[in-house]
């Protein structure tokens, strides 16, 4: 069961960052800048955190590195530490094979996550129902956040079908779309509209090429004569990984249009500048293949992490990415943080114990 005031949080929408991993130039675990990316996310004002998602790099689950447990816990002791006098969401990535995640899930778990948010990548040789009862055996442990996975990362395409009987699963609490389509993200809307289960799962976007319109959406569903109006909250993000401060900002302003009923040209404008930034960012020219690289290395340049090394010395930046991020840092320089970095970057970094 999820805190009361973690569900008002998580339902009223919020700024949840997808936790990079930091390295060394060894590419060792960098657990002094590990613990400074917690920390900068909590006083970014960020809502909460997802560790060992995507943005992590699924290989910490691989054998080789073994740091699946070690980079939640250090999360969760970061967290736990700050004494914040506000709600602030664990999400743990959740992963692999049935077995496998049902096993990462007993161990956020124990680790104290709030909620667990289930990939559905990798499982090529599983049935839709396969997948279903995957959900449900990891629901009986925790609170799920389904994730819609786009297929250029590993993910694949699942059945309006598929997604109206995900929406009925117990302890399906959220779901994170991320199809980067908006024809995918429609179903899934569709699909919870559906369930009578639909006022107890709070939708986020996780579509990098599309936040600020989705979070301006309010969709309309007829459900047997009926209007339904169900609006996308909050966003879990690895866009959001980055100048988190000023992202931040822009939700809150996001939310204000929402409340108003009247959204701004400004914003309108700004939703293009985001996705314009995220393309340099996610190297969408190469189909994503830089996508982590490229959020570590703008990490790297506010002097956050090392280096935007990856666990597999293969990942790293495509040809022209690192200019096209250096193009969107100075084009849109209101949506960089820098300075709000520059200003805490020691204090994250060298303070023993986080008191935020």
């Amino acid at each position: 069961m999820l805190k009361n005031d973690v569900r008002k949080l998580l339902f009223e929408g919020t700024v949840i960052p997808a936790h990079p991993l930091a390295l060394t130039a060894e590419r060792k675990l960098d657990e002094k800048r590990q613990r400074a990316l917690s920390r900068y996310y909590m006083d970014a004002g960020a809502g909460g955190i997802a560790v060992g998602v995507h943005t992590t790099q699924f290989e910490i689950r691989d054998p080789k590195f073994g740091l699946y447990e070690k980079v939640l816990a250090l999360a969760a002791e970061e967290v736990n530490g700050a004494s914040l006098n506000r709600p602030f969401i664990k999400v743990a990535g959740i992963a692999g094979s049935t077995a496998q995640a049902e096993k990462e899930a007993q161990v956020a778990k124990e680790l104290g996550y709030d909620l667990g948010l289930l990939s559905m990548g990798g499982l090529d040789g599983y049935t839709e129902v396969e997948i279903l009862t995957r959900a449900e055996r990891v629901a009986d442990i925790m609170p799920v956040f389904g994730f819609y996975l786009q297929p250029s990362v590993g993910g694949r395409v699942f059945s309006y079908d598929f997604w109206r009987k995900f929406a009925d699963i117990e302890n399906v609490v959220a779901i994170k779309m991320a199809p980067f389509n908006r024809y995918q993200t429609l179903d899934v809307v569709r699909a919870v509209c559906h369930s009578e289960r639909r006022d107890s799962i709070a939708l986020y976007t996780g579509n990098d090429d599309n936040i600020v319109n989705d979070l301006l959406t309010v969709y309309r569903i007829n459900v047997n004569g009926t209007l339904i109006e169900k609006g996308i909250v909050g966003g879990l993000l690895g866009h959001w990984a980055v100048w988190t401060n000023k992202a931040v900002e822009l939700f809150n302003k996001i939310k204000e249009a929402r409340e108003k009923g009247e959204i701004p040209f400004e914003l309108l404008t700004l939703a293009q500048e985001v996705t314009d930034s995220n393309a340099a960012f996610f190297d969408s020219a190469n189909r994503f293949k830089g996508c982590i690289a490229g959020i570590n290395e703008v990490l790297a340049r506010q002097g956050l992490l090392q280096g935007r090394w990856c666990l597999l010395e293969n990942e790293d930046l495509s040809e022209g990415q690192r200019d096209e991020i250096t193009r969107v840092h100075t084009e849109y320089p209101h949506l960089n943080d820098d300075d709000f970095v520059r200003k805490n970057l020691n204090r994250w970094i060298d303070i023993k114990e986080a008191k935020l």
